[in-house]
C-alpha cells in the first residue's frame, strides 16, 4: 500500500522498472511526457526496433554487393525512430485510452489518467515526436518514406481494435513489425517475398508476446469489456502460443532461404537459420516458464523478448558479414 501511495505522489508509474532513467535522473520538468512515451520502460522500443534490424541485415545478406557506409545509418536511424514513434504510438494509445486506463490498476497510474499531463499537452508531444521522426524517415529513398508513412495507418488503428475485435494483438503485430519491410526497403529501395515472410513471421511473434503481455490485465479487461487473445484463449494459451511459436520460426527460416541464394557460399544461409532457431529456441524457453495466473511472471517473459530477438538480430547480423 505504501508503495502504491508514494507512486501516485511522484508521478511514477505502477509497472515501470524501478531503477528506470526517467524517474530517477531525467529532470522533473520532462517526466511525465517521458512516461506518456513509455522511456521508463524500453522493451517497446526494443519490440519495434528489433524487427528494423531484421529486415536490415537479411537484405545486406541477399545483396550479393554486400552491405555500405549508408546501411550503418539505416541501423542508427532505425533506432532513433523507434524511440520516437514508439512513443508517438503510445502517446496516442494513451489518449485514445485514458478513460478506459482510469479503471484499471495497472494503468491508472499514467500520466494521462492520474492527471500529470493535459490531453492539450499530449496531442502536442505526439507531434513533435512524429516531427522528428519524419526528419529520419526523410533521409532514407522514396519508396521507404511512403512505406513509413503508410505504417501510420495501422498505428492509428490500434488502440480502438480491442473495443470491436478479440484479435487487436494483430493490429499491434501490423503496426509493431513495419520496420521488417522499412529495414530492406531502406536497403534495397523495393520489397521482394522475403522481407514480407519476414513482417508475417514477426505478426505471429506479437501475437505470442503481447498475449502473455495481456494476461496482466485478463480480470480488469472482462470488467470493462475490453478484448484481448488472452481472454479469448483463457486456459488454453500455451496450445496457441505454440502455434504462433511454429508460424513465426518456420516463416523466419522461409525468409532467410528465400532472400540468401545458395549458388555460392552456403554459410550466409545456414547462420541465417540459425537465427530462426535460437529465436525460437528462446521462445519454448519462455512458454516453459509461463504462468498465465501469475502476473509478474507473465510481465518478466514479455519483457524476454528483447532477447529473444536480439538472437535472431545477432545471427542475421553476422550473415550480413559473411
Amino acid at each position: 500500500m505504501d508503495s502504491q501511495h508514494d507512486n501516485q505522489h511522484d508521478g511514477r508509474v505502477a509497472d515501470a522498472p524501478a531503477r528506470n532513467w526517467v524517474d530517477n535522473y531525467a529532470p522533473a520538468f520532462s517526466r511525465p511526457y517521458l512516461r506518456l512515451s513509455r522511456a521508463d520502460r524500453p522493451i517497446g522500443t526494443w519490440l519495434l526496433l528489433l524487427p528494423c534490424w531484421w529486415g536490415l541485415a537479411l537484405a545486406v545478406a541477399a545483396d550479393p554487393a554486400g552491405g555500405t557506409w549508408f546501411d550503418l545509418w539505416i541501423g542508427l536511424g532505425s533506432g532513433l525512430g523507434a524511440f520516437l514513434m514508439r512513443g508517438a504510438g503510445c502517446t496516442w494509445n494513451d489518449i485514445s485510452d485514458r478513460k478506459l486506463d482510469a479503471r484499471v490498476a495497472r494503468t491508472r497510474s499514467r500520466p494521462l489518467p492520474s492527471g500529470q499531463v493535459s490531453v492539450k499537452g499530449a496531442l502536442a508531444w505526439l507531434l513533435v515526436q512524429v516531427a522528428l521522426a519524419a526528419m529520419i524517415l526523410f533521409s532514407f529513398n522514396s519508396f521507404t518514406i511512403i512505406l513509413g508513412i503508410a505504417a501510420l495507418v495501422p498505428v492509428a488503428i490500434y488502440p480502438f481494435a480491442k473495443r470491436f475485435t478479440w484479435w487487436p494483438q494483430i493490429f499491434l503485430g501490423i503496426a509493431f513489425n513495419w520496420g521488417a519491410l522499412l529495414g530492406w526497403a531502406a536497403h534495397n529501395g523495393s520489397l521482394s517475398l522475403a522481407p514480407v515472410l519476414l513482417y508475417l513471421a514477426g505478426i505471429a511473434w506479437t501475437l505470442f508476446y503481447d498475449t502473455i503481455y495481456a494476461h496482466q490485465d485478463k480480470d480488469d479487461d472482462a470488467l470493462i469489456g475490453v478484448k484481448s487473445t488472452a481472454r479469448l484463449f483463457g486456459e488454453a494459451s500455451k496450445k496457441y502460443l505454440l502455434g504462433f511459436q511454429i508460424i513465426a520460426v518456420s516463416l523466419m527460416a522461409l525468409a532467410a532461404i528465400m532472400a540468401i541464394d545458395l549458388a555460392g557460399n552456403p554459410l550466409p544461409l545456414l547462420i541465417a537459420l540459425l537465427a530462426a532457431w535460437g529465436f525460437g529456441l528462446h521462445l519454448t524457453w519462455q512458454l516453459k516458464r509461463l504462468d498465465i495466473n501469475d502476473g509478474d511472471t507473465c510481465l518478466r517473459l514479455f519483457r524476454s523478448n528483447r532477447d529473444a530477438g536480439l538472437i535472431a538480430s545477432a545471427f542475421l547480423g553476422l550473415s550480413a558479414f559473411l
